[in-house]
C-alpha cells in the first residue's frame, strides 16, 4: 500500500512534467505560424492575369478558408471541453489518492498499537507463567507437609478422596436425568461430602506451617489469575487494533481501486485532448496557409489596378502636354497632373 502511494506521487510528477513540456511545444508551434503569416512576402501580380478570374479564386479560397477554420475552432472547443474534464479527473485522482495516504497512515498507527499490545500479552504471558508454576511448587510443598491421613482419619476417605467423590456426583447430577427421590439423595450427599471436606481442611489448617503456605498459596492463585485476566485484556485490544486496521487498509484498497479509475480516465481524455489539439493545429496551419493565399491574390489586384490607374494617368497626361505643346491653356489641374507624370 505505501508503494502505491509513492509510484501515484511519482506519476503525477512526471505528469504535471510533460503536461509544461507539451504546453511550451504549443506556444512555440503557435508562435511560429503566427511569425510565418505576418511575414508572407506578398508576390507581384503579372498584369495580364484576369481580374475576373483572381476575383473567383479569392473567394474560393475564402470560402474554403471559413469552412477550415470553422473546423479548427471545432477542434479547439473539443479540446477545451476535454482538458476541463482532464483537470477534473486528475483533482479526482489527487482527493483519493490522498485520503488513501491518510488511511494508510491511520493504518500504519494501528499496526504499531497491535504490536504493542502483542509484546504486553507475551511479557505478561511470562509473569502469569511464573505465578503458575509458583503455584504447583506450593501445591507440592502442601503435600509434602500434610499427610492425607492423620491419627483419627484411620479408615475414614482422604480429603483427595473425598473430593473425588464429590466431583463424580455432581458430574452425575449435571449429566443424567434423575428422578425426584434420587435428585434429593444426591443432593444431600454433595452436601454431606463438602461439610466434611471442609472440616478436614480446617483440621490440617490447624497446623500452622500448613496455614502459612495455603495462603500462600492463595496469594500466588490471585496473582496468577490477575495475569491471566490482563493477558485476556491485552489479547482483546491487539484484535480490535488489528480488526480496525485491516478494516483501514480494505478501505484504502478501494479507494485506490477508484483513483486507478481516474487515472485511466484521466490518460483518456488527456489523449483525445492531445488528438483534438493536434487537429486543431493542423488546420490553423491550414488557415494561415490561405491567408497567405488570400494576400497574394489581393496583391496581385492592387498591382493590377495600379498599372492601369498608372497607365491611363500617363496617357491623360500625354494628352495635356500635346495641348500645352499646341499653345492651349491649361489650368492647375492640368499642371498638377503634368507635374505628377514628370512631364514638368
Amino acid at each position: 500500500m505505501e508503494e502505491f502511494v509513492e509510484e501515484a506521487q511519482q506519476i503525477d510528477s512526471q505528469e504535471e512534467q510533460q503536461q509544461a513540456v507539451e504546453e511550451k511545444e504549443t506556444a512555440d508551434v503557435l508562435a511560429e505560424q503566427e511569425a510565418q503569416v505576418t511575414e508572407a512576402p506578398a508576390e507581384e501580380a503579372a498584369p495580364e492575369e484576369g481580374e475576373a478570374a483572381s476575383a473567383e479564386n479569392l473567394e474560393d479560397i475564402e470560402q474554403k478558408r471559413s469552412i477550415v477554420n470553422n473546423d479548427a475552432e471545432k477542434h479547439r472547443r473539443l479540446r477545451d471541453e476535454l482538458n476541463a474534464q482532464t483537470k477534473e479527473w486528475k483533482a479526482k485522482r489527487d482527493a483519493l489518492n490522498g485520503r488513501v495516504r491518510e488511511l494508510v497512515g491511520e493504518a500504519g498507527k494501528c499496526r504499531e498499537e497491535r504490536d504493542s499490545f502483542n509484546q504486553k500479552v507475551r511479557e505478561t504471558k511470562v509473569v502469569r507463567d511464573e505465578w503458575n508454576q509458583k503455584v504447583s511448587a506450593l501445591k507440592e510443598q502442601i503435600s509434602a507437609l500434610r499427610p492425607e491421613r492423620g491419627p483419627e482419619d484411620k479408615g475414614e476417605p482422604s480429603v483427595k478422596q473425598l473430593k473425588k467423590q464429590l466431583q463424580d456426583l455432581e458430574y452425575t447430577q449435571q449429566t443424567k436425568s434423575l428422578g425426584k427421590d434420587k435428585e434429593n439423595e444426591i443432593v444431600k450427599q454433595i452436601s454431606v461430602l463438602a461439610h466434611q471436606i471442609d472440616e478436614k481442611e480446617k483440621t490440617l489448617e490447624a497446623n500452622g506451617e500448613v496455614k502459612e503456605v495455603i495462603q500462600q498459596l492463595r496469594d500466588a492463585k490471585v496473582q496468577a489469575e490477575a495475569c491471566h485476566h490482563q493477558v485476556s485484556e491485552y489479547a482483546e485490544q491487539a484484535q480490535s487494533a488489528h480488526d480496525k486496521m485491516l478494516k483501514l487498509y480494505e478501505e484504502a484498497d478501494a479507494l485506490r481501486k477508484e483513483a486507478d479509475a481516474a487515472q485511466a480516465k484521466f490518460v483518456e481524455c488527456k489523449q483525445a485532448a492531445d488528438e483534438e489539439h493536434r487537429k486543431h493545429i493542423e488546420q490553423i496551419k491550414s488557415v494561415h496557409e490561405m491567408d497567405k493565399d488570400v494576400a497574394g491574390i489581393r496583391n496581385k489586384k492592387y498591382a493590377v489596378k495600379k498599372k492601369r490607374v498608372d497607365a491611363e494617368s500617363k496617357k491623360e497626361a500625354k494628352e495635356i502636354f500635346d495641348r500645352f505643346k499646341a499653345g492651349e491653356k491649361l489650368s492647375t489641374e492640368d499642371l498638377m497632373m503634368l507635374q505628377k507624370s514628370g512631364y514638368l
